[in-house]
C-alpha cells in the first residue's frame, strides 16, 4: 500500500494534464473577455453609422 501511495506522488501525468486544462481555461478566458469588448464597441459603431445613415 506505501508503495502505491510513493508512485502515485512521484507520477507526473496527472500534473501535465492539469497544466493544460488550465492553460486552455485561461485561453478561453481571453477570448471571451476579448470578443465581449470587442463586440460592445462594433455594436456602438454600427449604431452611430446607422444613425448618421438615417439623417442622410
Amino acid at each position: 500500500m506505501l508503495e502505491m501511495l510513493k508512485n502515485f506522488a512521484q507520477e507526473e501525468d496527472g500534473v501535465t494534464a492539469i497544466e493544460y486544462g488550465l492553460i486552455a481555461s485561461l485561453i478561453a478566458l481571453a477570448i471571451i473577455t476579448g470578443a465581449t469588448l470587442l463586440g460592445g464597441k462594433l455594436d456602438a459603431t454600427f449604431t452611430y453609422i446607422a444613425g448618421i445613415l438615417k439623417t442622410s
